[in-house]
């Protein structure tokens, strides 16, 4: 049994959870989100609280009911707050500008990368070499930042590309010339 689960996830003010067969739909201030729950969980709703139990004892029983208990989590907190995303473009001459509903990025290739985000997320640039993501589907979230660090991701000998800020680029020693070679 997930020791997680044990505590009922708690409902804050201006969510309402519904239940409707084997999906649960979490509405908040930000959108709505709705998740598949497996047979073999239960879920047990209170005003204030949400339950997630197991009602079968196998492994995958008790796997589903701490993935199920973390979804469920997560989506309370995206209607409420949301989740972001940060990207660094590092490198000379690389930079984003958004271009109407989409995202150009020039990242070293010869021509500008057009990125288009899709339903549900909203892309910010605040300076040419950071970009935010922003939306209230934590996994869509990170996908999309994903594949937006994926169009040039950071290598090791310079550090040139897209990273997620904060990320570590560990770097690799370059060529070296033997001394007093011949050229």
């Amino acid at each position: 049994m997930s020791r997680l689960a044990l505590n009922p996830l708690t409902i804050p003010l201006g969510v309402t959870v519904s239940l409707k067969e084997q999906t649960a739909t979490v509405t908040g201030p930000l959108g709505t989100l709705t998740q598949a729950i497996p047979a073999d969980i239960k879920l047990e709703l209170t005003p204030t609280d949400l339950k997630v139990n197991q009602v079968a004892t196998t492994y995958q029983a008790q796997a589903n009911q701490g993935l199920i208990y973390r979804l469920l989590e997560n989506m309370i907190i995206g209607v409420t707050t949301g989740f972001s995303r940060h990207l660094e473009l590092v490198g000379t001459g690389y930079r984003a500008k958004p271009q109407g509903d989409q995202l150009e990025i020039n990242a070293g290739y010869s021509h500008p990368v057009k990125f288009q985000p899709p339903p549900g997320i909203r892309l910010q640039v605040p300076t040419e070499t950071t970009i935010e993501v922003h939306g209230i589907d934590k996994q869509l979230v990170g996908q999309v930042a994903a594949n937006i660090r994926a169009i040039r991701p950071p290598e090791p000998y310079k550090g040139k590309g897209i990273r997620y800020q904060g990320e570590y680029v560990r770097h690799k020693a370059g060529k070296t010339t033997k001394v007093g070679a011949a050229a």
